[in-house]
């Protein structure tokens, strides 16, 4: 709560929290009621002007384009949250590889991420879409593989340095496991960094969806999804201009707010930069010493004797 107060706090901060809320409402919204039914076509109303029965328009079918807008804020949202999971498993795998005690492993898997960062999403997008054809599957893993890397790399620095602390040594010589080391001390410290990364690799989710679908490897035809609506109506950008602008629009407006979001969960999640945050882990810490305390003079005080019992 403390965080998200920090981030309300500055105007950026409120419009990504406002523009990221009614996406996820519009999206959970869209699989209970559109105004029109997405396969609903008239074809004596085709690339119709804004009107009280077609808030945005129609397409070249005659089809609602605010319905279909709709129902494609739930297929970018899915792609997002997909893409955001595959990126951060990805990129803690190789970071656990990165910072581990073993010099060949953390070596290897250091050049190995230097080597395949530099290959484009696109590509990696095109040799998935030879098997798989287009697909949601591709782009998630595409944007995955290629976010994890850069994840990866971006965190390492601070994950190296707490990976190399004394209290890190410490848990490993009190026989800690490797894997809570790297939940309990490494991720923890990172975690600001990967915040930031994963909410701007989000941004970039949205826009590789719109690419992707207009390259042909991306979402299907017949998916509703906002890069599909503007691959769908580009070609007729001169004629019938307000067809793309509204999908461009709602991605650059969904764009902009993750990457200020991503900003202000950085300034928010820092105890150095957030007062708030600051002041709240003193009061826990207060807390914790404060249980130490009585939990040692419990310890400390002498049970009482008992008297005995005297047989008759």
């Amino acid at each position: 709560m403390t965080v998200l107060k920090s981030i309300w706090a500055h105007a950026q901060g409120r419009y990504a929290l406002i523009v990221l809320s009614a996406w996820v409402l519009i999206a959970f919204v869209s699989l209970l009621w559109t105004p029109h039914s997405l396969w609903a076509t008239d074809g004596y109303h085709v690339w119709a002007a804004p009107s009280a029965d077609h808030w945005l328009g129609t397409d070249g079918t005659g089809a609602d384009v605010f319905s279909w807008l709709m129902a494609g804020s739930r297929t970018n949202l899915l792609i997002v949250v997909l893409t955001i999971g595959v990126s951060a498993v990805i990129g803690l795998l190789l970071i656990a590889a990165m910072v581990s005690s073993a010099a060949m492993l953390s070596g290897v898997t250091v050049v190995a991420v230097d080597a395949l960062i530099s290959i484009p999403t696109v590509l990696i997008a095109l040799i998935l879409a030879v098997p798989m054809g287009a697909s949601i599957a591709v782009i998630v893993i595409a944007c995955g593989l290629g976010y994890g890397l850069n994840l990866a790399r971006v965190a390492r620095p601070q994950a190296l340095l707490a990976a190399r602390s004394d209290y890190a040594e410490a848990a490993r010589a009190a026989g800690v496991s490797p894997l809570r080391v790297l939940l309990s001390h490494i991720v923890p410290n990172a975690l600001p960094t990967m915040s930031v990364q994963l909410s701007l690799s989000a941004g970039t989710a949205v826009l590789a969806e719109s690419g992707l679908t207009y390259l042909g490897i991306g979402v299907p035809s017949g998916v509703p999804s906002w890069g599909h609506s503007l691959a769908t109506s580009v070609k007729f950008i001169n004629v019938y201009p307000l067809t793309v602008l509204w999908p461009g629009l709602i991605v650059t407006c969904v764009v902009v707010a993750l990457n200020l979001f991503g900003d202000a969960l950085r300034e928010a999640a820092d105890p150095v930069a957030n007062p708030l945050l600051r002041q709240a882990r003193l009061r826990q810490a207060r807390l914790r010493r404060a249980e130490s305390s009585q939990m040692q003079s419990k310890q400390s005080q002498p049970e009482p004797m008992q008297p005995k019992q005297v047989r008759p």
